[in-house]
């Protein structure tokens, strides 16, 4: 069972949680934006400024959103009935999570950068950049779901006495 907080406290708590979620999905959201218009453009200098912002991005909004996500998640857990462990939807949730934190503090970062100190982006950083996208894309859309339909239930304690 999670500490007690008072019902003003935990909705500004999700209040939060809710707007560093949104401002994850708006930034990958703008990350696809920037690749599709490098990979259809044919002016160095447009590319060349669409991996720049994507870099900028990474470095800022993507980490910030990330850490203020991850906080507020966890304080939820904590202080509320939900728990860190008890439920297999946070469990779940946890290890999107945990793929979310690789891709935006890593990833994104990484990958941005080689797409900047390469004239022409080789194709593979393209590569690893477009899927980073689309799994962290598909990751949140993921925890928004499984946040709103709770899909999976209690854990059954499994502690045996000797």
């Amino acid at each position: 069972m999670g500490l007690k907080i008072s019902q003003k406290t935990k909705r500004w708590l999700l209040i939060f949680h809710l707007l560093f979620a949104a401002i994850m999905l708006g930034n990958m959201t703008a990350f696809l934006i920037f690749s599709i218009t490098a990979a259809s453009a044919s002016d160095e200098e447009l590319i060349q400024t669409c991996y720049q912002a994507m870099h900028i991005l990474s470095k800022t909004s993507v980490r910030a959103s990330t850490i203020g996500t991850t906080v507020t998640g966890i304080l939820l857990s904590v202080w509320t009935k939900w728990g860190l462990f008890s439920y297999y939807w946070i469990i779940a949730k946890e290890g999107l999570t945990v793929l979310c934190i690789f891709l935006n503090f890593w990833g994104m970062y990484t990958w941005t950068l080689q797409a900047i100190s390469k004239t022409n982006a080789l194709f593979f950083v393209k590569t690893e950049l477009w899927t980073g996208i689309i799994i962290q894309i598909i990751s949140l859309v993921l925890l928004y779901i499984i946040s709103v339909i709770k899909p999976w239930g209690k854990r059954v304690s499994t502690t045996r006495l000797s």
